[in-house]
């Protein structure tokens, strides 16, 4: 990998997490605005829009990053503007009717939600699916002409919007269904933003829209079977909003409202501690798919196995290192960030499947940027079917827990499936050795985090636990995970060594035209 591409994937990395914090944040500044209750209602209704939102463009970014990088490649202009072109038009083909249908068909629609409360949070973000969806195009734009950049400046300015909008709007709710609706507001209005600002960048950089004939067929067939897989995921994640509730109620006689709250916790506090990840992942994916797109086009066999390599063992390391962190501190996380006992304990006994997410996770995005996507759809299904038969299995012995049980057993057959066809495909990787290594690694921080805890938890209350045991544990784990060769500082302090000197040249020129 080169300097470059390090530098621009801890940039956007940076940018991501920052995003991805605020996200968190907002999610604990809603959890005490309007109770897991509210929660459970705005989780539900965004469940079913990402559905709708899934089936309109989620295969488009990917495959317009691709086609443009193709594109490029040949050196031909009109091709890109023509590929952002089809992007729209496939994408409002689809959205504008939909939006039209459900909302003058509202009455007909109501069998989607457990809760009727929900479809007027979901009604109010709805619009949104034809603007969000235009973005999504600009965004793949983006990503197929590596302008990582103003992407990464309009995803943080959209989501800062959005916590700022939503936290002062929900702390006037006057309860939790008024809370869920004013949390969809918010969530609207970000989707108006990223939209005008997208475009606006798009045609003052020269963007134009063409004629998409070409490129129409090309890209539908590319994109569906992404589109596809993540739709059903996304139908997968409405279907668990709506089962999980059902099924706590009828198997573990609860009511709706505790089984609501009960899915409140798991989903909306739980497993977005456990998709921390996600967001690291999606950095290197977004840097790393047109520069495998573009190896794959050009038949540069050794490169491509580099990248495919690397990226493999980046996510492992992602995985490795916030495992201990999870494993030693989630509890205490639970206790101060959400007042949730139940939601760090659920964090602290499902840590482990980090390892098959991210790996599922990157082997996705590295097979699709080598024109592999009916292969990744299938193997979704594999581990969508393990996902539903742990939910049917478990919940009556388990009980909500049969969720990230459930979640833990898609990504492991995901991730083997999908390690099995890039095995074939780029034979002779080289990996084993450092997941080995990493694994060592992360068993002894996982030891020392969980001896270190038990000591202070007897001491100090759970922020200071959390704090400072987390903390500990972080600096025991970058020590040990670098005594066993899993990463190397080399790349940044090139990179520090490279911004001194030209910081260095800049004063002695400034000093220069001074003495003259």
């Amino acid at each position: 990998m080169s300097t470059s591409i390090y530098k621009t994937t801890a940039q956007v990395t940076f940018f991501s997490t920052v995003e991805k914090s605020l996200s968190f944040v907002y999610r604990i500044i809603l959890s005490r605005a309007i109770g897991a209750e509210g929660l459970g209602i705005y989780q539900i209704a965004l469940s079913v829009f990402a559905v709708f939102l899934t089936m309109a463009s989620s295969g488009v970014p990917i495959t317009v990053s691709r086609l443009i990088t193709k594109q490029n490649a040949l050196g031909n202009t009109a091709g890109r503007s023509a590929v952002v072109t089809a992007g729209i038009v496939s994408t409002l083909i689809f959205t504008v009717p939909v939006c039209l249908i459900i909302f003058f068909g509202q009455k007909f629609f109501g069998f989607l939600f457990s809760d009727a409360r929900c479809l007027n949070v979901f009604l109010i973000i709805l619009p949104g699916l034809i603007l969000t969806s235009i973005y999504s195009v600009m965004r793949g734009a983006f990503w197929g002409d590596r302008q990582f950049m103003p992407y990464s400046l309009i995803e943080l300015a959209e989501d800062a919007l959005m916590v700022v909008l939503g936290s002062i709007l929900a702390f006037g709710a006057a309860d939790a269904a008024d809370g869920a609706r004013r949390a969809g507001m918010a969530v609207f209005i970000s989707y108006v933003f990223s939209f005008a600002v997208s475009l606006v960048w798009y045609f003052r950089k020269g963007g134009r829209l063409v004629n998409p004939k070409a490129q129409i067929k090309p890209l539908l067939s590319a994109s569906l079977p992404v589109t596809a897989m993540r739709t059903s995921t996304s139908l997968l994640n409405s279907l668990v909003a709506v089962l999980m509730p059902f099924l706590l109620v009828k198997m573990c006689n609860m009511t709706d409202s505790e089984a609501v709250s009960l899915y409140g916790v798991a989903a909306g506090m739980a497993v977005p501690i456990l998709f921390i990840p996600s967001s690291l992942i999606g950095s290197i994916a977004v840097v790393l798919a047109p520069e495998l797109s573009e190896n794959y086009y050009k038949n540069r066999t050794e490169l491509l196995k580099a990248d495919v390599e690397r990226s493999l063992k980046s996510a492992a390391l992602i995985a490795f290192l916030l495992i201990p962190l999870l494993f030693a501190a989630g509890g205490a996380a639970g206790e101060v960030l959400f007042s949730d006992k139940l939601s760090g304990e659920m964090v602290e006994k499902s840590c482990a499947m980090l390892l098959p997410m991210c790996i599922s996770m990157i082997t996705g995005t590295v097979l699709n940027s080598m024109n592999r996507e009916k292969a990744t759809l299938i193997n979704y299904f594999a581990g969508a079917a393990a996902m539903i038969a742990c939910l049917a299995a478990l919940t009556p012995l388990i009980g909500v827990y049969s969720y990230v049980a459930g979640l833990a057993a898609s990504y492991v057959i995901t991730a083997a499936l999908n390690m099995r066809l890039l095995k074939k495909l780029c034979p002779g990787m080289k990996y084993k050795g450092y997941f080995m290594r990493a694994a060592v690694a992360c068993v002894l921080s996982c030891t020392f985090g969980r001896l270190l805890g038990g000591i202070l938890e007897n001491f100090f209350p759970p922020v200071a636990c959390l704090f400072a045991g987390g903390a500990a544990t972080a600096l025991f784990t970058g020590v040990t995970f670098l005594a066993f060769r899993t990463y190397s500082l080399t790349p940044a302090i090139v990179y520090i060594k490279g911004r001194l000197e030209v910081l260095r040249t800049a004063r002695l020129k400034k000093k220069s035209k001074k003495t003259m």
